[in-house]
This record gives structure tokens, sequence and C-alpha cells, in this order.
């Protein structure tokens, strides 16, 4: 390398400031392909995402899957994280609107808190950055619009930036009115009466499954890439510490197949409550959950949502480790 070369990569915990992030990621068409390369690396298993004529008689339109469409948006807001050590968050994660596969995704990604971490002794200074990332379509409709935290080293490893924002102000309660309103004009009953078996009205809180068998993580960077994730950890061994990291959206999406396990007639993922990443997952582990019915709302043309918890732990090396606390609500017929 030459000693003028520039050197191409995301910012350092220092370089960020508070307001709109000025990069802005490639938009990305929702396309059968990407949908596919998509469901091999994660799964699903939601009859509208899979079945294109249902998908139309129900919701108007062939439904990209919910995971496919937050992996993408997280992706794209990654131009601001490139150099993540880890996420830790996310809040108030909201579809206002689900989209259709031929549908193009466009994301912002606004800064809105800033905290540098404590020192600690052996240990080079990081910060924590909360992001407000909003996603919209091709026709500048919200699709989705969340907060994520990430933590994020600084240039200058015993460096002291005085950020001191205080996360906890970040809300956390999502907008059960757009999440109802994505779904406001669905054929639920089209829906219940071309898929056999329990549907919302058969359902108690309370309820919880161990979902028998787990899941292998795979083709790690390969999502990351499909998904225009540019975190280093996920594609450099020599990014982080013992390796390559996991893309937190590949263990939720193995969390998301899980979950249809015990509801084969989850319709969809409309929002998360709060989605905690717990320890890291690295390729070659198996996931394994557990789901719990935490509540049930009824909607007025029929159905209802459904308040879930997930809970995952990844098996390594004969060892379970707790990886993930997924709440997040789902729609049925």
């Amino acid at each position: 390398m030459g000693a003028d070369a520039l050197i191409a990569a995301g910012p350092y915990f220092e370089d960020l400031e508070i307001g709109p992030f000025p990069g802005i990621a490639p938009a990305v068409t929702l396309t059968e392909g990407l949908a596919a390369m998509h469901q091999a690396i994660v799964g699903e298993r939601t009859r509208l995402a899979l079945d294109a004529e249902l998908s139309r008689r129900v919701a108007g339109g062939v439904l990209a899957s919910p995971a496919l469409v937050w992996d993408v948006s997280i992706g794209q807001s990654t131009m601001v994280t490139q150099r993540v050590i880890a996420n830790l968050f996310y809040r108030q994660f909201t579809f206002v609107r689900l989209p259709f596969i031929g549908d193009t995704l466009h994301t912002t990604t606004e800064i809105v808190a800033l905290r540098q971490n404590r020192a600690r002794e052996g240990r080079a200074a990081t910060g924590l950055a909360a992001m407000r990332i909003r996603t919209r379509d091709q026709h500048g409709r919200m699709v989705l619009d969340f907060h994520r935290c990430a933590m994020a080293p600084l240039r200058d490893p015993k460096g002291s930036t005085g950020r001191q924002d205080d996360l906890d102000a970040i809300p956390s309660a999502i907008n059960l009115e757009h999440v109802r309103g994505a779904v406001a004009g669905w054929n639920l009953g089209e829906f219940r009466a071309a898929s056999p078996g329990q549907h919302f009205d058969g359902l108690k809180p309370g309820t919880m499954w161990d979902i028998a068998g787990g899941d292998l993580v795979s083709s790690a960077p390969e999502l990351a890439r499909l998904t225009l994730n540019l975190a280093m950890v996920h594609h450099d061994a020599r990014a982080g510490a013992g390796g390559r990291l996991v893309y937190g959206g590949h263990t939720i999406g193995i969390a998301a197949l899980q979950a249809t396990r015990a509801l084969p007639n989850l319709m969809a993922i409309l929002a998360w409550h709060g989605c905690d990443h717990l320890a890291p997952v690295r390729e070659g582990d198996t996931l394994r959950s557990t789901l719990e019915l935490e509540a049930c709302e009824p909607l007025a043309n029929g159905g209802g949502l459904v308040h879930l918890r997930s809970r995952v732990r990844a098996d390594r090396d004969n060892q379970a480790q707790d990886v993930l606390d997924w709440r997040f609500v789902g729609v049925m017929a």
C-alpha cells in the first residue's frame, strides 16, 4: 500500500455526530431471487411469503418475507457501523407497511444518542451509538421505523469524547396503530379458509413451546453480503476478537423460522417490542429456542395480534449459551 493511500472504511466513534448520517447505501429491489437466497440461508415457512397466489388473495400482492425486509433495512444502515464491535439492542421496531416482491427499499440513518463506555483497564475505549433507521419504498411510503444501538471503537484506544447521552431516553413502546394499519386491508377469512390448523381463536396466553430440533448457522458471510451488511466483524476474522461474528439478523431469522414450527399459521411478524443480543453467535453453532405467547389482541376484521417471546440459545462445544431474547408481535387469522 502506498504511503498516500486513503483508508476506505467506516467511521470511528469520535467521528459520529448527532443528526442524519450523510452516507446512503444503495437501494435494493426485492426480487424472487433475493428472496430465494435469503430463504436458503435462514429459512422461511410463513405461508404468505411462500405462496404467491394465497398472498395475492389475502394481502393484495406477493408479500416479501418480513425477515428479508428487516435484514436489508439493517444492512443498509451499516454504513454507520462498519467498525461495529457488537449490536446491543433494537427498540420500537415497527412495520408501517409490509412490502411486496418488486418493491425497492431506501434507508436513511439518523444518529440520536452517543455515549462513551466507562474506561476499563486493559481494554480499548469504546462507545455506544443509538440510531433511528427509516426505510421507505420507491413511492416514498414508510416501510420500517426503528432504533438500534451499536458499540464502536474509538480511533484513540485511550481517548475520551465526553459523550454521555442518556440511552434510556430512547422510547421503547411500539406504535400499535401502525401495526394494526399494516394489515387493515387483509382478507383474514381467505387465509383461514386456505390454511387448516390452529388460528387466533384457538390460542391461550401463557402457552409455552419448547421447539424440538435445532438449526445450524451456516452461510453467515453470504447473508451479510446479500443484505449489504458492511460490518467488518461479519466478514473478516481479524476484525474482532475470537474470529468472525454472525450478523444478529441471522440469529433472529432462525428464531422466526423456529417460531413457525410452534405456530404454522403465523401470517407475518409486524413489530418487535424489543430484541437483545445476549452473547455472540458463531458460524457452526446450532440454535435452539423456546416460544411463549404473552398476550392476544383481537383485530376489528377478525383474527388478532399475538405478542410472543423467543429465547434462543446456541450449542457450541457441547455447551449451551443464551444468545437472544426477542419479544415480537405477529398476526394470525
